[in-house]
């Protein structure tokens, strides 16, 4: 069932690359997200299957949680030449860990961290200079460039009343990944 699995989201993936530019993103399976020597070898294999069907290496990105041994396999990979997304990234020192690994990509989470403030602390009316996901993304994004990080940041949006706005405010990121019908600026694909 795996197998079948990871060979479904490289076919979509490979379809995804014949009519989009770029890369595509592939996700290694989250269960494996506290298995350093697990991840890598997923990866490793998307690769593989990728390549099997003439996709060059370069337009893979693969998607591995932001956990302590998420961050060290992409190190890992990275060094392999194989770029790394990194998702499920709540926080600065999740960001920083990932930029001083070598990760090629970060994808934070704008409405999650603004959902999680909003269920502890209201805000009401929504002001998007206030909004919680918006200010981490923006200061994880004038870190990286204060500091000279190659990570590229991809601010993450979930579709909700709240997309437009942030988009707006998410012009300042690196890329963006939108859901919202027209949007401008550059996304990537995801193929799972």
């Amino acid at each position: 069932m795996v197998a079948a699995c990871d060979k479904l989201a490289v076919n979509f993936g490979a379809e995804i690359l014949k009519i989009v530019p770029g890369r595509v993103s592939t996700e290694v399976d989250a269960r494996l997200s506290f298995d350093k020597e697990k991840s890598i070898e997923k990866a490793r294999h998307l690769v593989d299957l990728y390549q099997q069907q003439g996709v060059e290496k370069s337009r893979i990105l693969i998607k591995l949680a932001s956990t302590w041994e998420g961050i060290r396999a992409a190190e890992e990979l990275e060094k392999e030449g194989i770029n790394c997304n990194l998702t499920l990234l709540f926080s600065f020192a999740q960001a920083r860990a990932c930029a001083e690994a070598g990760v090629f990509l970060i994808s934070p989470f704008v409405g999650r961290i603004y959902d999680w403030y909003q269920a502890r602390k209201p805000m009401d009316p929504y002001v998007v200079e206030e909004d919680p996901g918006v200010k981490s993304v923006r200061n994880i994004y004038d870190y990286y460039k204060q500091h000279h990080y190659e990570t590229i940041v991809m601010g993450r949006e979930l579709p909700s009343h709240r997309t437009n706005p942030r988009l707006n405010r998410l012009r300042s990121t690196d890329y963006r990944t939108e859901f919202a019908e027209g949007a401008a600026g550059k996304s990537f694909a995801s193929g799972t």
